[in-house]
């Protein structure tokens, strides 16, 4: 028996992991579905590339080898100036790469060689392209062309086709040129060796020349510089009365002297000072203190402090005995104040004392401040003579110096005039190639094939990436978590063609309409699918007796009501008692198609104006009753009428009567309609156009339905290309669509 996964044990089986497998099939999968991208673009870049080699003009590469040969011999094993070759290093070597293509040796090669005026250098490199461009130029700028713009036309070709480089990290250089024809390449690519040959003797020569004759102007210079030098320190000495004694001057030892002479008068300041700042402490304190006589060390003061101590005790003696007031006690007590005003007087003297003799030594240090400024005044001075004088023995011996050098390398450039080399030599000069070097064909047609395919994918990708529509089973369930019923095929326009006869009230049309193929053509794959929704109504659990299956769409025109009807006319078929009710009352087709004479229906028997036996019609065929919806003016509360109780309590007596109620619906994203049959309707089916329905639309639509998300029991996936929808399901395309099943044996 068929099981239908639920949405929870969906959700089980669908896993973050993703085998090797699933991406082997997923990249399979985008294959199929976009290969006919992939062998458009790829066709296309194989004729232009086909194109490519047609127009491009063939060009052979000629390459002559020279070396920088850091081991040639040097004329003089002497030669160790500044003009001597230093030793090749890669960065010289780069330099000599770029020198090697400059404009100075494309020009030599140029006159030398009489290029300007052949044509594969005056037309822009010639063949089909470059004399294209040439007589578009002159089309535009007419008249006779100067000798500068030919020879720049001819530089700007002559660089383009020359080309040098390194052999690995060897000092040798590959001079290759590409021409239209070998002898040239070949040609060309020896001028440049020698040309670069013959430009480097004669730098060597310009430079050792003009080295020369600077090098005797200078020597001149240096040696009327040397000297001045020499004079120039003599006038300085005696202009400044310079003499050395011992390593000395008399103002360094000046200075020495009042240094020493001024550190003694600071210690004499500071200890006077010392004394001042203690006595003036001291007279702040009390007189008694132990410490005055030992820190001042004053006669007078310390025979005052005796008395003073003296009559204290004695006075402390008469108090205890007689009491503080008795007459004995009181004269001591005085005597000792009068003593205490002598030690503070006497402490005063000494302080003024002390005071004269800090200034004193104060006095005294400055001066010899004073006098050592004026010694290192004299010092100073006498130091910037000495090293004015220092720096001009420096200039003298510098010049006398650069003179002798710069007259030993006068003599070395003279020699070197004689014999100019250079470091680069021919080891291989070019033959005449025999293959042609562009364009290569294989590796053109390669490159296209393989850009095709790069660019194909990348179409490919994004196409895919930007397909929002509704195309496989899969993605139905994975967006839905709904089963895919059906895939239904794309009917023959003729099918669609409605009978022209006219019909009675009570009558309805037979054998119109694409869903009547299910009774004309019953082994037809439209039919077959009709059987497999039928089949999923039956094995529903929820649908035992009375199965009532309301059909809707996201948007208008994906099928919804031809599928009703093809499900309808089957199950009748079938021998089923089928009522097919036609429930979208904004827009009624099926109505209008089957019973367009039809006077009532659905309204008429919900809203109890009509008896079900007056309104219903039925196909003579099949035995399928049809209740229409005639609705003569626009009815806006349409959803009231199928919420009403009399809808309800009227498909309740259908489920009386009939096998199967299959009720078309209205779609669910422009009007809510069908949010309103949540309580009759038990099961719902969804229509959808393979590969028109949008994804988005979709789930908006179903996220506002939540009576059809909850109760929806599979999709229908309509108007299917079947030669399509193989590109994009990759199994079951090869049994499910063989002709040999649409047709009875």
């Amino acid at each position: 028996m068929l099981q239908l996964l639920k949405p929870e044990e969906r959700e089980i089986e669908r896993a973050d992991y993703v085998s090797p497998d699933q991406m082997f099939a997923a990249a399979l999968g985008f294959v199929r579905r976009q290969y006919p991208i992939f062998l458009v673009t790829m066709l296309i870049t194989l004729a232009l590339g086909a194109a490519y080699l047609v127009i491009t003009r063939s060009t052979y590469t000629a390459q002559a080898t020279i070396i920088i040969d850091t081991r040639k011999l040097q004329p003089y094993s002497s030669q160790n100036s500044l003009f001597t070759e230093v030793p090749v290093d890669s960065p010289a070597v780069d330099s000599q790469l770029e020198l090697i293509k400059s404009d100075n040796i494309a020009r030599s090669v140029i006159r030398d060689l009489h290029l300007a005026q052949e044509p594969e250098f005056s037309r822009y490199g010639g063949g089909f392209v470059g004399n294209l461009l040439y007589y578009f130029y002159q089309l535009f700028e007419p008249g006779d062309e100067s000798q500068d713009e030919i020879e720049r036309r001819a530089l700007r070709e002559f660089s383009n086709n020359l080309s040098a480089k390194r052999v690995g990290v060897t000092y040798v250089i590959e001079i290759s040129y590409r021409s239209a024809l070998p002898e040239r390449a070949a040609q060309v690519a020896n001028a440049v060796a020698e040309a670069y040959i013959n430009d480097q003797l004669d730098a060597k020569y310009q430079s050792a020349r003009r080295a020369g004759d600077w090098l005797s102007t200078r020597i001149q210079e240096l040696k009327q510089q040397a000297i001045s030098a020499d004079r120039s320190i003599v006038d300085f000495k005696s202009k400044n009365n310079i003499v050395d004694a011992g390593g000395r001057s008399i103002s360094e030892q000046q200075v020495a002297e009042l240094n020493s002479q001024l550190l003694a008068a600071r210690t004499v300041t500071a200890d006077a000072r010392a004394r001042l700042d203690r006595i003036e402490q001291v007279m702040k304190s009390d007189v008694r203190d132990a410490t005055v006589t030992d820190t001042l060390r004053s006669d007078v003061v310390s025979k005052l402090r005796t008395q003073y101590l003296d009559i204290a005790n004695r006075e402390a003696d008469l108090s205890a005995r007689y009491g503080v007031n008795h007459l004995a006690a009181v004269n001591l007590r005085n005597q000792m104040r009068e003593i205490a005003k002598s030690i503070t007087a006497e402490l005063g003297r000494l302080a003024e004392t002390y005071k004269s003799d800090y200034e004193i030594a104060k006095q005294r240090e400055d001066e010899a401040q004073r006098a050592l400024e004026a010694a290192v005044a004299r010092s100073q001075i006498g130091g910037q003579a000495q090293v004015q004088l220092k720096e001009l023995e420096s200039n003298s011996q510098t010049y006398r110096s650069m003179y002798e050098t710069f007259l030993q390398r006068y003599t070395e450039s003279i020699q070197q005039q004689s014999f100019p080399i250079t470091e680069a030599r021919i080891i291989s000069s070019a033959g005449k190639p025999s293959k042609r070097s562009s364009p290569k064909t294989i590796l053109v047609l390669s490159m296209a094939c393989a850009g095709g395919l790069m660019l194909g994918f990348g179409i490919g990708l994004m196409r895919d990436l930007s397909d929002r529509v509704v195309r496989t089973s899969d993605q139905v369930e994975r967006l839905l978590g709904a089963d895919c019923l059906a895939t239904l095929p794309v009917l023959p326009a003729a099918a669609l063609q409605p009978n022209d006869t006219p019909l009675s009230p009570h009558e309805m049309q037979a054998d119109v309409g694409a869903f009547w193929a299910v009774v004309s053509s019953p082994f037809s794959r439209y039919a077959e699918g009709i059987r497999s929704i039928k089949s999923a109504i039956d094995l529903n659990s929820r649908l035992r007796s009375g199965r009532v299956v309301g059909l809707s769409s996201a948007l208008p025109g994906e099928g919804k009501s031809t599928t009703a009807a093809g499900l309808a006319l089957l199950s009748a078929q079938a021998g089923h008692k089928v009522i097919l009710i036609d429930a979208d009352l904004r827009n009624p087709s099926l109505t209008k198609l089957m019973a367009p004479n039809a006077a009532a229906g659905l309204v008429e028997v919900a809203l109890g104006e009509r008896k079900f036996e007056d309104v219903v019609l039925r196909e003579s065929t099949t035995g399928l009753d049809f209740l229409p919806a005639v609705i003569h003016t626009p009815i806006a509360h349409t959803s009231e009428i199928l919420a009403s109780e009399g809808m309800r309590a009227l498909i309740e007596r259908f489920s009386n009567v009939y096998d199967y109620i299959i009720i078309d619906l209205s779609p669910l994203a422009p009007v809510i309609d069908v949010r309103a049959t949540g309580h009759f309707i038990p099961t719902y089916l969804l229509v959808l156009e393979w590969g028109k329905t949008n994804i988005d639309v979709l789930e908006r639509a179903l996220a506002n339905a939540r009576a059809v998300r909850e109760n929806l029991l599979g999709v229908v996936m309509n108007k299917a290309d079947t030669d399509l929808l193989k590109r994009y399901e990759g199994y079951g395309t090869s049994y499910y669509y063989d002709p040999k099943y649409s047709q009875p044996s």
